[in-house]
């Protein structure tokens, strides 16, 4: 299969979000049901872990939001330097003294809605794996979001989750009002996979939130496995689940020193460090909820 090729950058303050209403969309598009499936996203000049996906109007709410698709590269994968976790810039989470950083201060979850995910995929990974991983690493995040990380449920940040053999889209130009996780192509080799988030960046963080997430994951420049410490050559499925869903609930990426935190902008196959989470994710995901 042809590779697309993928330029991506976002031009944003450091505090206020700017979002280009103009941006050029490459459409994403679908073949056949369990085939060839291709996620395409803007084609914009430059380089950056973070895609600006314009505004739309929410739905659900009703309210204007604004998109953003947030890279997960593989190590060597170079971006210009200086971006910090998210659409808020280096700093928005005390990225470099605490090792977290938010997609912006303030926004999260204000409502609890429930997500889907279709396991179908090219590594052999069984449903209930995928879903019972996926399943797992939010409540990781939720039990540290109440202080606790081993121990009794934190917050219900995301719902629940269930498998469905619907066929879905990444929402790249505006929310549909529901949450996927795929496998797919993505269109450039270094992407290992992609969440996109919607919501409110910028005003008041207390007027911020996020409104619709969805998940991609590589399955054609990648093979993943249920362990890695077993098939180092492969992708750690829960090394990545639990990175991406940090994005869904609201977290960035860190500074680039803060390399053993779970939101950490890069992984490579073999690694597993991030199945745990760390004590800048801890503290950032506390002080978000």
């Amino acid at each position: 299969m042809g590779k697309g090729i993928f330029a991506f950058v976002i031009a944003f303050a450091f505090v206020a979000v700017a979002v280009p209403t103009d941006a050029v969309l490459v459409p994403h598009t679908l073949d056949t049901p369990g085939t060839n499936k291709i996620l395409m996203l803007p084609e914009q000049a430059g380089n950056s872990p973070v895609v600006s996906l314009g505004t739309a109007v929410d739905p659900a709410s009703g309210k204007l939001v604004e998109g953003f698709a947030i890279i997960h590269p593989k190590k060597g994968y170079h971006h210009r330097p200086g971006h910090g976790g998210g659409p808020g810039g280096p700093g928005n989470g005390e990225a470099g003294s605490s090792c977290f950083a938010y997609l912006s201060n303030g926004a999260k979850w204000k409502t609890v809605e429930d997500w889907m995910v279709n396991s179908v995929n090219n590594s052999g990974l069984s449903a209930d794996f995928v879903l019972d991983t996926l399943t797992s690493s939010v409540v990781q995040w939720e039990d540290a979001a109440d202080g606790v990380v081993n121990g009794a449920q934190g917050a219900d940040i995301l719902g629940n989750g269930e498998l469905t053999d619907v066929e879905l889209v990444a929402d790249t130009s505006s929310p549909d009002g529901v949450n996927e996780v795929y496998f797919a192509d993505i269109s450039n080799s270094g992407a290992i996979a992609v969440t996109i988030v919607w919501g409110i960046f910028s005003g008041p963080p207390f007027a911020r939130e996020l409104v619709e997430w969805d998940m991609v994951f590589d399955d054609v420049d990648f093979e993943w496995t249920e362990d890695a410490l077993i098939e180092p050559s492969e992708m750690d499925f829960w090394n990545i689940a639990i990175h991406e869903l940090g994005h869904a609930k609201g977290m960035g990426h860190p500074d680039d020193s803060c390399t053993e935190e779970t939101m950490f902008r890069f992984a490579t196959e073999g690694e597993t460090k991030k199945r745990d989470l760390h004590s800048g994710d801890i503290a950032g995901i506390n002080g978000l909820y």
